[in-house]
């Protein structure tokens, strides 16, 4: 049975950092072709929005626009464990993020970006991030 749980959010200031962890158990994402990861967030009265993913075959990445510059995914295939370093926060930052993956679902697969949220098979159950002065 495939589970991915996060870890790492919490409450932080405007400007500080977060990292939040993907840890994934059932697949192994380093394995041939790799998987597709993705980090998504839903604020309240919003959909859900794709902030960042990555190919953990070969390490292609995508950011939204609005996180750009700021966060950065990175992944550690041998933790079998995606990552997700939020810096800069800002208040427009908080909502519950969600980690996602699938059988090689890379970035620009399906147009350019992450792939929509309802192609990924596997979700966790969201953390929350607040940023609040």
């Amino acid at each position: 049975q495939v589970h991915l749980v996060e870890s790492g959010g919490g409450l932080v200031q405007p400007g500080g950092s977060l990292r939040l962890s993907c840890a994934a158990s059932g697949i192994t994402l380093g394995s041939l072709g790799g998987y597709g990861v993705g980090w998504f967030r839903q604020a309240p009265g919003k959909e859900r929005e794709g902030v960042s993913c990555v190919s953990t075959w070969d390490g292609d990445t995508y950011y939204s626009d609005s996180v750009k510059g700021r966060f950065t995914i990175s992944r550690d295939n041998a933790k079998n464990t995606v990552y997700l370093q939020m810096d800069s926060l800002t208040v427009e930052d908080t909502a519950v993020y969600y980690c996602a993956a699938d059988r090689a679902l890379y970035p620009g697969e399906y147009g350019s970006g992450c792939p929509i949220p309802g192609l990924y098979a596997y979700w966790g159950q969201g953390i929350q991030v607040t940023v609040s002065s």
